[in-house]
């Protein structure tokens, strides 16, 4: 199943309008943050401007003998002056009082005390005068121009809210022309400098993802020494990478398929080369007797030579089937068909628990079984070893399960040990192709483990490391 194309997002429609958008939102946030206390001291100045009258009008009052009286025009002119039904008067425990000659009586009066001054209780109030019915009368009171003195203002709240509501549409419609001012200009300078680049980056690796084998595509990084630029630097080192990796299999998979047609066609001369060798074998030259081993030998090696090559090309990469299995009797069954069960000289210890049951996938996990036993009775064959062993232990940890095979022979030559799982590389006889090795270590990391190579004073130890999580529990 191909994975679905992705599609480059439209120049409005990807992080530039996500930015935008963000950019916006967070300078009207800060706008509002600045609003309220703006809008409080607004309210503050308004009040305060209205409560500066009232100190005149006190003043007037005042100066003004008790057994006169202001004359109406007066009174008249110093309300209308601070916009107020009426002004209070209050010193040393006398109230004077300036009012309408048609006094109004209101229903809802709210008090706005100027004396408390502190920023939040001035917040609320000016939210208050904002979402409040436009019908109630504000009571203003204030300290006069003497210490023991008090002024107070009775008027409609109605002006100020009008006013504040002005202010507030004043503030909004600048807010705005600076959101947008500023969200373009940071706009611009973050399309310089990230936006492009990404776009960039992004179309690059689209257009290279469907066509990697094109040299052209592969991105020329810029000279920036930010993290795009390293970005755009290590994305053109892997396209460069993947596209000679790629270049490269292609030459190795068409190499691959002579070779297997030429080895295919190798096996069957070979294979007719075996008959007629078992032929001349028979014949009473003793010239013939002595050379025939030889070019028997010679064959089989290289028939068989032949055979794990293509075994090798035929591998798949077919995940395992993972089913519980008994190690014990597995163990069994691949010693058996690696020749140990039997064997006229070598001793075989198999030491896995009859009660080890592991979830894997008993065909793969065999085939690495075989090859590591496979390859132990080899090196003790060829090798001069009083009391030849080959054994199997299990060691179960917290986190694995470690399942060794060792034998007391000579241990691997430092050519096989350097190039242990490289196919063709590592094989520790004559004639052999290292294949065996890379295949079960393939098969073991398929498994989630790891196949190991163990240092010891004699002999050779492969330690076969499964998780912990494939036991399975009676």
């Amino acid at each position: 199943m191909t994975a679905e194309r992705s599609v480059l997002p439209g120049r409005f429609s990807g992080l530039s309008i996500k930015l935008i958008a963000t950019i916006i939102a967070v300078i009207l946030l800060v706008e509002v943050v600045v609003y309220l206390p703006s809008l409080a001291s607004f309210r503050a100045n308004w009040l305060d401007d209205r409560l500066r009258v009232g100190v005149v009008a006190a003043r007037v009052l005042d100066a003004v003998p008790d057994v006169m009286a202001l004359p109406r025009e007066l009174t008249d002119r110093l309300l209308t002056s601070a916009g107020a039904n009426a002004i209070v008067y209050r010193r040393q425990g006398q109230s004077q009082l300036i009012e309408l000659a048609s006094p109004v009586r209101p229903d809802l009066v709210v008090t706005a005390d100027m004396r408390q001054a502190d920023l939040m209780t001035l917040i609320l109030g000016a939210i208050d005068v904002l979402f409040a019915t436009p019908d109630r009368t504000l009571r203003i009171v204030g300290q006069g121009d003497l210490d023991d003195s008090l002024v107070e203002l009775l008027m409609s709240e109605r002006p100020l809210r009008q006013d504040m509501l002005a202010y507030s549409r004043q503030i909004g419609i600048v807010s705005l022309a600076i959101a947008a001012v500023t969200a373009v200009a940071l706009y611009l300078l973050a399309s310089y400098l990230f936006i492009y680049p990404v776009r960039r980056l992004t179309q690059n690796m689209l257009a290279f993802r469907q066509a990697p084998e094109n040299a052209s595509l592969i991105i020329t990084p810029s000279p920036r020494r930010d993290e795009i630029g390293i970005v755009e630097r290590e994305l053109a080192a892997m396209e460069s990478d993947l596209f000679s990796m790629l270049r490269q299999r292609r030459h190795l998979a068409d190499l691959g398929l002579a070779v297997a047609k030429i080895n295919h066609d190798l096996r069957n001369t070979l294979t007719s080369a075996q008959l007629l060798s078992d032929q001349v074998a028979t014949l009473d030259d003793p010239k013939v007797q002595r050379l025939a081993p030889r070019l028997v030998t010679t064959l089989d090696k290289a028939i068989g030579f032949a055979q794990s090559v293509l075994d090798y090309g035929r591998e798949t990469a077919a995940p395992p089937v993972m089913a519980p299995v008994a190690m014990a009797a597995l163990v069994d069954d691949a010693a058996f068909e690696a020749r140990l069960v039997g064997h006229p000289t070598i001793t075989f210890a198999n030491g896995t628990p009859e009660a080890l049951v592991l979830n894997v996938d008993a065909a793969q996990l065999g085939r690495v079984l075989l090859n590591l036993l496979k390859n132990a009775r080899e090196a003790l064959e060829t090798a001069n070893v009083a009391a030849p062993v080959v054994s199997v232990t299990v060691v179960e940890g917290a986190d694995a399960i470690t399942l060794s095979v060792s034998d007391n022979g000579p241990g691997l030559p430092p050519r096989a040990r350097d190039n242990l799982f490289v196919a063709f590389e590592g094989s520790a006889r004559a004639g052999g192709t290292g294949l065996g090795l890379a295949i079960a270590r393939e098969i073991t990391e398929a498994h989630g483990g790891r196949l190991m190579l163990i240092d010891q004073p004699q002999g050779t130890r492969f330690d076969l490391i499964l998780p912990a999580a494939l036991l399975v529990h009676p």
